[in-house]
């Protein structure tokens, strides 16, 4: 990979560029008995969502009021305004009533600012009780928007440290140990990620350490596939990947999944060749703007600084039934700006990206 012969480097970059593709025509192509063999359910489009239920909590009270209010956008669609009215007062039920099991999962410095959030969630959920009782749908949509935001902020207060630690042969790269937001300016517009190191932690730390060296700033995209991929990562040169500067070596980073159930990631294989292809990544692509690490599809150690935005089309790669969960190291979402995301092409280029929270919690 280092040697700098033409035809290894061209073939190195056709499966970083292609591999992802590759899958998904096989997503595409595989019909229903492989569907069949995959999870089924109603599965969460929404990334910040998903970042909600990602976060290594263990209280189910605040689970069961976010439960509550994340159900009803599956109902908003067909306006079963009865199913709303009962989620709203689960809700309700739970904040009347489990308030000091949520609160002792909070550590003693942290309780003011949760009752903060709980206060501010009550003050959403009282105004929910009368938008839906109205059917006003638009104020629905606000106010849940507004309390779930208060409850992923609630739930991070009840993280205490980083829950495990990642394997020693691994130990030598940049690890996150926790989220940052990272900001992007494009030639397009604006987008903001959000990066989850609590699921993982070194594909989010090389990301997060390569923003900071600059690396993306002035970098083209190189693929925008059918609506499908956005591709970036791809430095100027022969290098298909990151050098790292002080070991003159290629920076390698190992797939990485962290399944449903699980107190770690798996590394260095894939969820179908370990047998749990039946399973769930805590990280899906069910979301528009997933952000995925590529890499070449023979090789699950081989991302470095290419990586991915799944356009997610539920027409064609429904929730729930996704061939590339699991293949591939998701690490976070796009949490606002997804309409930019439609609009880029190759050539389009990320002008800056910059850290704008969480950069304290990199580890290098």
């Amino acid at each position: 990979m280092q040697t700098g012969k033409n035809s290894i480097l061209s073939h190195w970059r056709h499966w970083l560029q292609t591999g992802v593709v590759a899958v998904l025509l096989l997503t595409l192509s595989a019909g229903l008995s492989a569907a069949t063999l995959l999870p089924s359910g109603n599965a969460i489009t929404d990334g910040q969502a998903i970042l909600r239920y990602a976060l290594p909590i263990d209280n189910k009270p605040v689970r069961d009021l976010q439960d509550s209010l994340e159900d009803i956008s599956n109902h908003l669609r067909g306006k079963q305004w009865s199913t709303i009215n009962n989620d709203v007062k689960k809700a309700a039920a739970v904040l009347k009533n489990k308030q000091a099991e949520i609160l002792k999962s909070i550590p003693a410095d942290r309780q003011a600012q949760a009752q903060t959030s709980i206060d501010g969630i009550k003050a959403d959920v009282d105004a929910l009780v009368i938008s839906a009782d109205a059917k006003n749908k638009p104020q629905v949509i606000v106010e849940r928007a507004q309390a779930l935001a208060k409850i992923g902020i609630l739930e991070a207060a009840m993280v205490t440290g980083f829950p495990y630690t990642v394997p020693s042969e691994y130990s030598n790269l940049p690890q996150l140990q926790g989220r940052a937001t990272i900001a992007l300016k494009t030639t397009k517009g604006d987008i903001n990620l959000t990066v989850d190191g609590f699921s993982a932690p070194v594909t989010a730390g090389n990301f997060v350490d390569l923003v900071n060296r600059g690396f993306y700033n002035d970098l083209a995209f190189t693929r925008a596939e059918n609506d499908y991929v956005l591709q970036i990562g791809d430095p100027p040169g022969e290098e298909v990947g990151f050098i790292d500067p002080q070991t003159k070596k290629y920076r390698a980073v190992p797939l990485e999944v962290m399944v449903k159930g699980d107190k770690e990631p798996m590394y260095g294989v894939t969820m179908e060749d370990a047998g749990r292809f039946r399973e769930e990544p805590v990280l899906p692509f069910s979301s528009y703007g997933a952000l995925a690490m590529a890499r070449p599809e023979n090789d699950p150690n081989g991302g470095s600084s290419q990586f991915f935005f799944f356009l997610f089309e539920p027409e064609l790669t429904p929730a729930g039934r996704n061939l590339l969960d699991g293949r591939y190291t998701v690490f976070g979402y796009v949490t606002s700006g997804q309409e930019v995301l439609g609009q880029l092409k190759a050539d389009d280029k990320i002008e800056s990206a910059k850290v704008i929270e969480g950069g304290d919690l990199l580890k290098v």
